[in-house]
């Protein structure tokens, strides 16, 4: 196992995360700006306005007593207090959100380790297999999907949360061959942050970014902010390694390799369950030194998509490539709800990309759409630390108000459960010739059942990513909640929604995982004998099954 030096001295924050929501506590706004704020929203969305309430504060929850605690030799990294516990307890779905707003937290760890290095973590492994209790992994805690709640069987005689947040360190740079050997749980600005001082980046930001980490990313296959070619994580990686209950899982660095399945491959999606993700070597870049943005309007949502279809096939591979529907640029103030809006980018580190733009608008000018003013970057100006900006200029009225609705998407969810709104998201893939009619038909299934336990609903899409042969559509839905049914209510759209995705073809989640809630229906998406083949490998890696028991597959016997 291996103890690193921390070449990394920058000071360590201090900050608590909040115990229920998105983000740190030091965030959480104080009720008469949560009042003000759901004024604002309600009156937007033109929902009726409630009273808005309050969450459950941290020092009136009352957890059931651990059923184990680590042993002294464990201890020192270790934590039952009631923050951790609670804080660890739930990932960052509606769902999720709503309980611990509520202060309902069924299902806490019996204790969260804090692993200084891999042999806290391989010590600890050893333990939990020896006593049969629940390992979960966790990097930044942002599933929407249930992935980290320690939900369990009656077999299993406790769980520990494992926090990965002590590994988070860049440790090697290699310039040459533009990669990086970082630690499992460095959180999205941390690694930029220390790419920085080479003047590199990993150029990988899903809206998770903030929290988020690298071994999260892998165990999900998490997708980043840019929409075309590199953006699912498992495009970065050379090589992962990942403490498992049987070893260590520690694969060859290579730019590609024919040799039988990859194990890399095999850990990612893999969500805990085959092991704990420590280190990755991963692909880096230089900064962009050329970027250029603009906003372009379609008439209707469906003359966006075909435009998007030609952008997807003709080569050009924008960074950003972002189509948002009239409903969703009205609600994100960026459009007024008469047209679609395209937010189109492009980036490179080494050579002017206005060609590339004056082509990708002359096939926007081709499928009716109109530009705005263009943005771009002169040679040699460099991108921001977090390079999220890619594509985002306000190249017309509204694309920098999506961006900024965009980021802060997380915050004022928080916000809509407090306000007594619904809001839920779910995303998948389907081929080009597919689309139109799958695009009807999950609108009406989830409108029609938002209605159905709301009565009126806002349902809006966007594209999050395209492929030469298909778009990753992203769906939201926004509805008046009944005051403590909003778990039920949310459970009954996103099922609704879910069957329409199986069938029609589409996949149950194009970049949010599966976790617990899309268990049902992932099920029915792989092929049996796939299913067959990873019990095997869980079996094999973690025969006692504590690995996130519950998540992919069945807990093992």
């Amino acid at each position: 196992m291996r103890r690193h030096p921390s070449p990394y001295t920058r000071t360590v924050t201090t900050r608590r995360r909040k115990h229920w929501g998105w983000g740190f506590e030091d965030e959480q706004p104080s009720p008469e700006e949560v009042r003000a704020a759901a004024a604002g929203l309600a009156a937007h969305l033109g929902f009726p306005q409630v009273e808005v309430e309050q969450p459950v504060d941290l020092e009136t929850i009352t957890l059931p007593v651990p059923r184990v605690v680590p042993p002294s030799a464990l201890a020192t990294f270790c934590s039952t207090h009631t923050h951790a516990r609670v804080s660890h307890a739930l990932g960052k779905s509606y769902s999720d959100v709503v309980r611990g707003f509520r202060g309902h937290f069924d299902h806490p760890p019996d204790f969260v380790a804090y692993p200084r290095d891999e042999i806290d973590v391989e010590r600890l492994l050893e333990w939990c297999s020896r006593e049969r209790i629940a390992a979960i992994p966790y990097g930044g805690g942002t599933s929407v999907v249930g992935g980290v709640e320690p939900v369990l069987d009656p077999s299993y005689n406790g769980a520990v949360t494992i926090d990965l947040g002590g590994l988070r360190r860049v440790l090697q740079v290699d310039r040459v061959s533009r990669a990086a050997l970082i630690q499992g749980g460095a959180c999205g600005p941390d690694l930029e942050a220390q790419l920085a001082d080479h003047d590199l980046t990993l150029r990988h930001f899903p809206q998770s970014f903030e929290l988020s980490t690298l071994g999260g990313w892998i165990a999900t296959r998490a997708a980043g902010h840019f929409a075309t070619v590199w953006t699912h994580i498992e495009d970065f990686v050379e090589s992962v390694r990942a403490l498992t209950p049987s070893g260590t899982w520690d694969s060859r660095r290579l730019p590609g390799s024919g040799a039988g399945p990859s194990p890399d491959r095999l850990l990612a999606g893999s969500e805990g369950t085959l092991g704990v993700i420590t280190e990755a070597w991963v692909r880096v870049q230089p900064r962009p030194t050329h970027r250029a943005s603009a906003g372009v309007r379609f008439a209707t949502f469906a003359a966006g998509a075909e435009c998007v279809r030609t952008l997807s096939q003709s080569g050009l591979y924008p960074s950003n490539c972002r189509l948002i529907d009239p409903s969703e640029a009205r609600y994100t103030m960026s459009g007024d709800g008469t047209f679609a809006l395209l937010v189109l980018g492009f980036e490179s580190v080494d050579h002017a990309v206005d060609d590339s733009m004056d082509r990708a608008l002359a096939i926007c000018a081709d499928h009716g759409g109109i530009a705005g003013e263009r943005r771009g970057s002169s040679e040699g100006r460099r991108a921001t630390s977090s390079g999220r900006g890619a594509g985002g200029g306000d190249g017309v009225s509204g694309v920098g108000a999506w961006r900024e609705a965009f980021l802060r998407a997380p915050y004022i969810r928080d916000i809509f459960v407090a306000m007594g709104v619904l809001s839920e998201t779910f995303e998948t893939a389907v081929t080009w010739e597919r689309f139109p009619a799958f695009h009807e038909r999950v609108m009406s299934a989830a409108r029609a059942a938002a209605e159905g336990v709301s009565g009126v609903a806002h349902v809006s899409c966007r594209f999050t990513h395209i492929y030469p042969d298909g778009p990753a559509p992203y769906y939201t839905v926004l509805a008046p909640a009944q005051r403590g049914e909003e778990v039920e209510q949310w459970a009954a759209i996103k099922a609704a929604v879910s069957e329409v995705l199986l069938a029609e073809g589409a996949t149950i989640t194009h970049h949010h995982a599966v976790g617990r809630d899309h268990r049902p229906w992932y099920d029915r998406q792989r092929p049996d004998p796939f299913a067959a083949a990873l019990r095997g490998a869980k079996a094999a890696v973690d025969p006692r099954g504590i690995m996130n028991p519950g998540v992919l597959i069945d807990p093992l016997q």
